[in-house]
């Protein structure tokens, strides 16, 4: 009995060291994602609250930079390229930082995001994209500090940031007409030479409709530029398994004559023995 009583005690009082009080966070975190057009966009912040206390001037000095919300760096991620002012951001994340005035704010894209808070050295190398923006007076007060896109368009959205009464707006630019028309352009013209090549060496390698195969990889060496002895490789291969003997000798002795031009070695001798088989100078079977 005297050693159970010793069991639960240590038992208790491990518990007890292990135990942590959970609390809400006075600034709660939050994630946002949107699409515009064809880009993905997503922002992580955290949002201060009012709690009865004076906010731009007072708690948000004018004048002095700001992380642009509480805890770590506010971030925003794009995954195309998007011009912001003037200048053209590239795919990736920045943290944000505003210095608040009471007529506007400087609004800067900062490629360092691992600052807690704003950096103790600023270095405006690292200043992506900088904007100045007016401040909107509301006729309402909002008591949790907000970032959010608005006016979406295809091509546009705002950045925009609430508080208190304030309301300031980035505008930033997306590239979504040039995105599509590419897009339409390279479905209209059809797979590529690499489209074919990728489905021809892969019908030889599962087996599957050889005819198809060498269909696709006679149109992948047309379509390709640069003449290519992996690509004349594979046809001599598909024509191989097709039964045509002598378009196989043409086109490993391309491939033989390309490879000795880059000076690859690993197919020169693939050809070789190739040719060696199908020209009847080796048995198949060797």
């Amino acid at each position: 009995m005297k050693k159970l009583m010793i069991i639960v005690f240590v038992f208790a009082i491990t518990s007890t060291v292990n135990a942590q009080v959970k609390t809400p966070q006075p600034s709660t975190s939050q994630t946002v994602t949107q699409t515009v057009g064809l880009t993905s966009l997503e922002l992580s912040y955290s949002r201060p609250s009012m709690r009865e206390r004076e906010i731009f001037g007072t708690l948000v000095p004018y004048g002095e930079m700001w992380r642009t919300g509480a805890n770590k760096n506010t971030t925003i991620s794009f995954d195309k390229s998007v011009k912001i002012g003037s200048k053209i951001v590239k795919a990736g994340t920045y943290a944000i930082f505003t210095k608040p005035n009471a007529q506007s704010w400087e609004v800067y894209f900062y490629t360092e995001t691992s600052n807690w808070g704003v950096p103790s050295e600023w270095d405006t190398e690292k200043v992506v994209a900088s904007v100045k923006a007016n401040v909107n007076t509301m006729p309402v007060k909002v008591e949790t500090f907000t970032i959010s896109f608005d006016s979406i368009t295809n091509d546009s959205a705002t950045l925009g940031f609430i508080w208190d009464n304030v309301y300031v707006g980035v505008p930033i630019s997306f590239f979504t007409d040039a995105q599509v028309t590419e897009s339409i352009a390279t479905v209209m013209d059809g797979p590529n030479a690499g489209d074919y090549y990728s489905a021809a060496v892969y019908y030889l390698n599962a087996g599957k409709d050889i005819d198809k195969a060498k269909m696709w990889i006679d149109k992948a060496i047309k379509m390709r530029k640069n003449p290519a002895f992996w690509y004349y490789r594979q046809q001599s291969l598909i024509y191989a398994k097709s039964g045509d003997k002598k378009g196989a000798i043409k086109a490993a002795k391309e491939s033989l004559k390309l490879a000795k031009e880059a000076g690859n070695n690993d197919y020169v001798a693939l050809n070789t023995k190739s040719l060696s088989i199908w020209e009847g100078k080796k048995p198949v079977n060797k």
